[in-house]
């Protein structure tokens, strides 16, 4: 593992692993390796990511808390701009660690990655004016196979940093904010429910 390290089953969950590159900067900027089988495979993660994927949200953006029902996905998470919050919540069945869930920072400073396995439910919180986020997929997109988990579910109890509002029984962003920047959420996230009526692996 020369060009990574890596912290497995974080906070007790199995498969969650947060992944440190090695950075070599000099007085010209950096280089690093943000993807390498190799090293992955040292590490015991054998994975084949068949896609990858980009977006661009600007501050006060929640995206999530998003799953696949039928054909779940293995995610290799990263920020390339900004800073976001991103979380993973254990949606697997059998799981001891069942509606746990755990969050990491993730920036273009510590240029960290989160490895989210198949049975989650994963989102983020952009907490930088604009933050570019991209991840690698083990599984094609397939339209229509989307789930979801209601953000601020208190049965699940999420401690999203730097946000403030009341829960009013609802995923509503309404009254949210983000260090004064009102929560930015789509539609389609403010009407999924809490964990005991979602989906389980």
């Amino acid at each position: 593992m020369g060009q990574i390290t890596v912290e497995k089953n974080v906070a007790g969950i199995e498969g969650l692993c947060v992944i440190t590159p090695a950075v070599h900067g000099d007085n010209r900027g950096y280089f690093m390796e943000t993807y390498s089988q190799r090293d992955m495979e040292e590490a015991g993660i054998n994975i084949n990511f068949v896609q990858d994927n980009q977006s661009m949200s600007v501050k006060g953006v929640l995206r999530g808390l998003h799953f696949q029902k039928n054909f779940p996905q293995t995610k290799l998470v990263r920020t390339i701009k900004g800073t976001v919050f991103d979380v993973a919540v254990d949606l697997r069945a059998g799981s001891a660690t069942y509606g746990k869930w755990y969050g990491v920072l993730l920036s273009e400073e510590n240029k960290k990655q989160f490895l989210i396995p198949k049975g989650f439910a994963h989102g983020f919180l952009v907490l930088t004016d604009t933050a570019e986020f991209c991840y690698k997929c083990d599984d094609f997109y397939h339209a229509n196979d989307e789930g979801g988990l209601a953000w601020n579910d208190p049965e699940i109890g999420i401690e999203w940093p730097q946000l403030t509002g009341e829960y009013k029984g609802t995923a509503s962003g309404e009254g949210y904010t983000v260090d004064g920047v009102a929560l930015n959420l789509s539609d389609k996230d403010q009407k999924w429910v809490g964990l005991k009526d979602t989906f389980k692996f």
